[in-house]
């Protein structure tokens, strides 16, 4: 990959999307919250929990099984009174919720409106490859683009104006997201609006007694920095922009907002009744970790039971003070406001954060209700894989090194390149993977779920329960994967989620054969 489409365009998405020079200086955060440095607002903020919280809409199908959905730009008033530019799917940020069936195969007809090339991905989706969203099978814009497409990559599957993406849905039920995945432009997409819930249901799931209908809550949580004009900053790598004393281009260890959206809106406010509530978490945003906790805390015990991971339910539930989420990971949570009086606000706070960072939502507590759900001691079943089952035992190097003369970050000392697999897992073969970090990584796999074997050596962390797509590392941690590789042969990537990392070369293909 040349160095130079990873300057600035390689941040910016090649449309201009610069961050407003009377911004502040960035501030880099201790490696132990979010690898990344903090762009702050030009434009005064509004208070906290003044905003309601704004569910998504549920997208309709225009046939059985079939959806459309356009990428364009639009505007939103995000924060109270000022207008917003974004990229939005249906120009919305974040886009309609898709609710999709296990085993029903859905085709999603994706339109592309915006001035630059999209690619789609449903992460978190069994997906062939030809629909799974390789970063260089672009979806040219429908106004003509002069930029190129992909000359780099000859087996890349380039559309003019749209494509249909078909999902077969062979998977458990499960929290998943679709974004934008454009090769070297994730970041700026993705934080311009590109992104959106789709959930899987299945009859396993909907037979237990969960909570669902208006207390089964989607929270898409991501951070952002405004402009003074009340556009979306977002840095270049221009030096004379980011260059800070003693410190070499702050932002490509990744983009940190000084103000949280939940579902895009800043630190939104939610009644709800004295019941249990099934909170759908997804931490959208593209460089910062969070911490959750209730404030005040429940009286009589731990604050969340998490039911699920990335890859749905766990086989049992497991009660948590706090909840951790890296970029792209998801929990399913239950929280029970039955523990509190009627008439309490209750904060969902980030531990990682401070100031304006540190509170993400509030919960008022409105009224009394019946609640006649429950949280099984049982949730489903989960295959286990063990290392006799292994085939193979791969280890990837996750770190900074040099593109040229700029900085960048490498999977095992290379800048990702389209025409290289790395690794090349046969069909239905068991297999580890083994990573290693410099700093904050979360390491997604396309394709497939896998099980934590072991963190650090020991045994797995507090969440890293169930079926996974992205695994959370920290730095000079090490974490061992296992996973069959089965569903479809062809070719797959795996990366950093922390966007800016991905956009600068962490990320690498595999071939299942």
């Amino acid at each position: 990959m040349s160095l130079g489409r990873r300057r600035f365009l390689g941040l910016t998405g090649g449309a201009g999307f610069l961050l407003a020079a009377g911004l502040g200086g960035p501030r880099l955060l201790p490696t132990h919250t979010s690898t990344g440095s903090v762009l702050r607002s030009a434009l005064p903020l509004p208070p906290p929990f003044q905003v309601p919280l704004r569910v998504p809409r549920v997208l309709a199908p225009v046939a059985p099984d079939r959806y459309e959905l356009i990428a364009r730009e639009a505007e939103a008033e995000i924060l109270p009174g000022v207008r917003t530019p974004i990229w939005g799917y249906d120009g919305t940020f974040p886009g309609p919720t898709i609710e999709l069936r296990r085993g029903r195969t859905t085709t999603v007809h994706h339109r592309n409106d915006l001035p630059v090339p999209t690619v789609v991905h449903l992460h978190g989706g069994r997906t062939p490859p030809e629909s799974d969203g390789y970063p260089t099978d672009l979806v040219l814009p429908t106004r003509g683009w002069s930029g190129g497409h992909s000359r780099h990559d000859p087996a890349a599957r380039i559309a003019h104006s749209s494509r249909d993406y078909v999902f077969p849905l062979d998977q458990r039920a499960a929290l998943l997201w679709y974004h934008d995945h454009r090769m070297d432009f994730t970041g700026p997409a993705v934080y311009r609006g590109l992104a959106g819930f789709a959930v899987v249901r299945d009859d396993e799931e909907d037979a237990l007694p969960l909570p669902r209908g208006d207390r089964e809550i989607p929270l898409l949580i991501t951070d952002r920095a405004f402009a003074a004009d009340g556009s979306f900053a977002y840095p270049s790598l221009d030096p004379s922009l980011t260059r800070v004393p003693g410190v070499t281009e702050p932002y490509t260890g990744g983009v940190l907002g000084d103000v949280i959206l939940v579902n895009g809106a800043p630190w939104p406010v939610h009644e709800v009744s004295a019941t249990r509530h099934r909170l759908r978490l997804l931490n959208a945003s593209n460089a910062r970790r969070y911490e959750l906790s209730l404030d005040p805390p429940p009286p009589d015990g731990p604050a969340f039971v998490q039911i699920g991971s990335d890859g749905g339910l766990l086989e049992r539930p497991v009660a948590h003070g706090s909840l951790v989420l890296a970029p792209a990971e998801r929990l399913d949570a239950v929280v029970d406001f039955g523990r509190y009086p009627v008439g309490t606000e209750v904060t969902l706070v980030n531990r990682l954060g401070t100031g304006t960072t540190g509170h993400v939502m509030r919960f008022r507590v409105a009224r009394r209700d019946r609640d006649d759900t429950a949280i099984p001691p049982r949730l489903s079943e989960v295959e286990r894989l063990d290392r006799a089952q292994a085939t193979v035992t791969r280890d990837f190097a996750f770190r900074s090194g040099l593109l040229g003369d700029r900085h960048g970050w490498l999977i095992s000392g290379r800048a990702f390149d389209a025409g290289h697999a790395v690794a090349r897992p046969r069909l239905g073969d068991v297999e580890i993977w083994r990573f290693v970090t410099d700093l904050h990584h979360p390491i997604h796999l396309h394709l497939v779920h896998f099980q934590v074997l072991a963190r650090g050596g020991r045994e797995p962390g507090p969440y890293d329960g169930g079926l996974k797509d992205t695994v959370d590392l920290g730095p000079g941690e090490a974490v061992e994967v296992i996973t069959r590789f089965d569903g479809y042969r062809g070719r797959y990537v795996f990366h950093c989620h922390n966007a800016e990392h991905e956009d600068m070369g962490m990320m690498a293909t595999f071939d299942v054969v």
